[in-house]
């Protein structure tokens, strides 16, 4: 199917400043990422920035860049912004793809895409695979979700659910269905990307810090794709960029 990949970059980061130029072995992270999303059969990709620092080096390394608005409140307002002035049809797919994911699968790029085709009463599409580690099960900075019958998340959370109440040991993770992770990838239709930021935020977002919650309180729903794969490893700390550096170096 044809779909257009957007990604995010802004400089801002408290924990890695200048986050999308860090360099991975001559290339700047934000490149990295366009070049592991190209390899999806994107129809384009193309970087939404906020810096023409970003956009610079984007180009200069042949990657279509745009620049757009520094006071964005996320990264959704930021690719609305970007299917506007790419001029995309309101059936057309998007999948945003973070800017900080230089390991980013190309094959589940391309799987969450086809979620829309799949799923026509979502308007929205993302990812998630099963969790093996009790610690991640339990770690407030691994979110989870849990789905229906038919692959549609019905909540999202930083706790550890479904919660297992006859687990035979507290540290026992759920069996069926498993306990699920999910992935920072996501597929929209342009017209629900544009209109995503109208939406008034929810309370259940503003607790949970999970903007995609916003999207279940408003009544639609969000179809997702289960993978066997976990992925790379996504960069927010020095650390982080050190260990994809060591990879990729």
């Amino acid at each position: 199917m044809s779909f257009t990949a957007l990604i995010p970059a802004r400089l801002a980061s408290t924990r890695l400043p200048n986050k999308p130029l860090a360099d991975i072995a001559g290339v700047p992270m934000v490149v990295r990422v366009a070049q592991r999303a190209a390899l999806s059969g994107a129809g384009r990709v193309v970087v939404a920035a906020d810096a023409a620092s970003i956009v610079d080096a984007c180009r200069s390394h042949g990657v279509h860049a745009l620049l757009t608005r520094a006071d964005h409140a996320s990264g959704s307002d930021r690719l609305a912004e970007a299917c506007v002035a790419l001029g995309l049809g309101g059936a057309d797919v998007v999948v945003n793809v973070q800017g900080d994911e230089p390991l980013i699968d190309p094959v589940l790029i391309a799987r969450t895409a086809a979620l829309l085709d799949e799923h026509p009463d979502c308007v929205m599409g993302t990812a998630a695979h099963a969790i093996g580690d009790a610690a991640d099960f339990r770690n407030p900075n691994v979110v989870k979700v849990v789905l229906d019958a038919r692959g549609r998340a019905l909540y999202f959370s930083r706790a550890a659910i479904p919660h297992w109440r006859d687990a035979p040991t507290p540290a026992a993770l759920p069996r069926q269905p498993p306990a699920l992770r999910h992935i920072g990838l996501y597929a929209y239709r342009a017209a629900f990307l544009r209109r995503f930021p109208t939406l008034q935020p929810a309370p259940l977002e503003a607790i949970e810090a999970l903007e995609q919650l916003r999207v279940l309180w408003h009544g639609e729903r969000i179809a997702v794709h289960v993978t066997d794969t976990a992925p790379g490893i996504g960069v927010d700390t020095p650390e982080d960029l050190e260990r994809v550096r060591r990879l990729l170096g």
